[in-house]
């Protein structure tokens, strides 16, 4: 079956002078805005003008050269890491050398525990919960939150398979208001410093930032609470494991940094897939041939059973609906990196100090790599088109050492999700609705995304 020709929004690409003024004087912190059009196009150059030499690097081979980093040249950026500082402290996602390695090492014996084949029930449960408060909204005709509904169920499913709890429905709306604060107006999000800062300047968080950070900090420890001591041996899951975990030396983590390690599991494994479905369900709004195949797809594998685990693999045009999203609104939109000396990429000089950026956001749409970029296509993944990919373009789970963990988790628990909703609702958008998305610390609509859901109508 041929699919229309859609084109979800994108912002309209400038030359690099209009891209860095809209950016500037905007003050949105939407870093979407300081792309021009040739960074589509280009190989390697610098991202507009800025007192800090910052490089966009599209090229494969030399994206995944700066990604694995070998020699330890490239580190996470220093703006990322002050970004996150305050809700995940020098934890496994921005720490480097011999304490990412000693983390690492802590922390991999407890990640086997998200194995899908023993998470997936705690994905079933939570994807019940939630077709529970979708029936409910369809039965009221009640407009609701997108994003939040997205939120609440990956939050949920993260609950349940670190912690073996379910996330109560106002610690939920707590996370999701401290989240989007958080992303909106955290320091690294801040153009006008990125552009005018020299390297490694220290910024600032906000009051309210901190407090955002603060909250979500507090309901961890909450969760962490009964996994501590003899209370805890009753569990068997991450949160135990992790605090169960010791180094060489035989030392475990403080109870400040088993905070941090389990805020990066939130984060990772919370805000990203949240990301991620609100602009499936956004997309499949728009697109009913899409949600027909879909069906068509969930009927010939299950019936009208419930989704096993094992028809998971089977669906594969529902699979690849996720990753095409994950093309065009990949979660992580930008990788920052700093060059911790002077070096080269690609012949190009990069001095000690600069930023090294690798754009999934710009890789999965680049006009060299992709036929019609632009365009939301889910067959370009189906194996007859293989041909097409360029190995090393489509990174929306990163790349290297620090690769993400939980990609087979993702996939596993969003193709469930759409499988569910989709045979069981229909999405409206709001008529009103003006959709644009916005690159902060994740690939987010720029206003929450209001919209209702009624019955399928083939059942």
């Amino acid at each position: 079956m041929t699919l229309a020709h859609y084109r979800p929004p994108r912002p309209a690409p400038r030359n690099a002078l209009m891209s860095l003024m809209r950016a500037a004087l905007s003050g949105d912190g939407n870093l979407l805005g300081l792309l021009p059009g040739s960074a589509y196009h280009m190989d390697i150059g610098p991202l507009g003008w800025s007192r800090r030499t910052t490089m966009l690097v599209n090229r494969p081979d030399l994206a995944r050269s700066v990604l694995i980093d070998p020699e330890g040249v490239f580190p996470k950026s220093d703006l990322m890491v002050n970004a996150l500082e305050p809700l995940i402290g020098d934890s496994i996602f921005v720490s480097s050398g011999a304490t990412w390695r000693r983390q690492r090492e802590m922390v991999d014996p407890a990640l086997t525990m998200m194995r899908v084949n023993r998470a997936f029930s705690a994905i079933e449960k939570s994807v019940g919960v939630c077709m529970e408060t979708l029936a409910r909204h369809a039965h009221d005709g009640a407009s609701f939150s997108l994003d939040l509904a997205m939120s609440h169920l990956t939050a949920d499913v993260i609950c349940r398979t670190v912690f073996s709890t379910s996330l109560e429905h106002d610690a939920s709306r707590e996370v999701f208001d401290a989240f989007t604060l958080f992303e909106r107006s955290v320091a690294q999000v801040e153009i006008r410093r990125l552009i005018m800062d020299k390297a490694w300047t220290k910024i600032a968080q906000r009051k309210d930032v901190l407090d955002a950070c603060a909250l979500i900090r507090s309901h961890l420890d909450d969760m962490l609470s009964n996994h501590i001591g003899a209370e805890g041996e009753r569990y068997d899951d991450i949160a135990r494991n992790i605090a169960l975990a010791r180094d060489i030396e035989g030392e475990g983590f403080t109870r400040a940094e088993l905070i941090d390690q389990l805020g990066v599991l939130f984060l990772a494994g919370h805000e990203t897939s949240a990301s991620a479905l609100t602009w499936v369900f956004f997309i499949l709004a728009k697109q009913p041939e899409i949600v027909a195949r879909i069906r068509a797809e969930v009927q010939s594998v299950a019936g009208d059973n419930a989704i096993a685990f094992e028809h998971i693999k089977r669906l594969s045009f529902t699979r690849n609906v996720f990753r095409e999203t994950l093309r065009l609104y990949p979660p992580i939109t930008f990788l920052p990196r700093v060059a911790t000396q002077a070096t080269k990429i690609g012949g190009r000089k990069i001095p000690r100090g600069a930023l090294v950026i690798v754009a999934p956001w710009v890789l999965h749409r680049h006009q060299k790599y992709w036929r019609e970029p632009d365009v939301f296509d889910p067959d370009r993944f189906a194996p007859e088109r293989e041909s097409e990919m360029t190995p090393g373009a489509y990174i929306p789970f990163g790349l290297g050492p620090r690769v993400c963990a939980g990609a087979a988790f993702a996939t596993v628990e969003a193709v469930l999700i759409i499988a569910d909703l989709v045979r069981r609702f229909d999405f409206h958008l709001a008529p009103d609705a003006q959709v644009q998305p916005a690159a902060r610390l994740t690939t987010r609509p720029v206003q929450q995304i209001m919209c209702r859901v009624t019955q399928a109508k083939t059942q």
